[in-house]
């Protein structure tokens, strides 16, 4: 396993090689009390308030705050439930129409207390997955890494709504990479803005998209190399010529 110096390092690698807007988020799903960093933010008990969990990941991201948000500090109904943390069942014909509870994906109830985000270049723990919000050009250098490196394509399925759960739960579950769609609320409550959208790495695959971003920059392949053109005719890479010949077209 990494150390978290490590990870933090990583984090200012991700950040410079991207150029992202906001920090790339370490993520970690608590166990129990005493995995709750020291320094970290208690919504109810520090600040007297509660907040939605994209509302804590916003101030996470922007902010460079450390939040532990367990049940008690949620203002939101859909972490509480894809987090494990209630009983969902007794209000599902409340607050849960059309089986919607029943499709989320969803931690057994009882395994964790809550969840822990910070910056990932300040990060104090081990995370079990990153979020990177990103702009969709930034995505593609990103998933173009999963591409070159794992030989693989990054499969997602996409719902308008519950973006604190689906950017979460899946990634932890089955170890895969995750793209998701910031929701309405996010949007409205928590900053998100029209030009982003999540990319979820687990926690030991951080490594590898990084390296691969520092070989795409080195090979002028980079973010900060977009090699913008509108040029008819330009130019055709060799294999190009030889597809194009291959089929009879100039």
């Amino acid at each position: 396993m990494m150390s978290i110096e490590n990870y933090n390092k990583l984090g200012e690698d991700l950040e410079r090689l991207l150029i992202l807007r906001t920090s790339p988020l370490a993520v970690k799903m608590l166990e129990k009390v005493a995995d709750i960093p020291p320094g970290a933010i208690r919504p109810r008990r520090d600040r007297h308030h509660h907040l939605a969990q994209c509302q804590a990941f916003s101030l996470s991201r922007r902010e460079r705050l450390s939040i532990a948000m367990l049940k008690e500090d949620s203002w939101c109904w859909a972490p509480l439930v894809g987090y494990g943390l209630v009983d969902w069942r007794p209000a599902k014909d409340i607050i849960l129409p059309e089986g919607q509870a029943e499709r989320m994906p969803r931690f057994k109830e009882g395994r964790y207390i809550g969840i822990v985000s910070a910056p990932l270049k300040i990060a104090d723990f081990v995370p079990d997955l990153l979020l990177v919000y990103s702009n969709t050009a930034q995505l593609r250098n990103m998933i173009q890494v999963v591409k070159d490196e794992e030989k693989t394509l990054v499969a997602s399925e996409f719902d308008p709504i519950d973006s604190c759960v689906y950017s979460v739960v899946p990634v932890i579950m089955n170890g895969q990479y995750r793209i998701t769609l910031p929701d309405p609320g996010e949007c409205k409550r928590a900053l998100a803005a029209e030009d982003e959208i999540i990319f979820s790495i687990p926690g030991n695959k951080l490594d590898l998209i990084v390296s691969g971003l520092k070989q795409a920059e080195e090979k002028k392949r980079g973010y900060s190399r977009p090699g913008l053109e509108m040029t008819p005719d330009f130019p055709q890479p060799d294999f190009y010529r030889k597809l194009f010949d291959v089929w009879g077209l100039e």
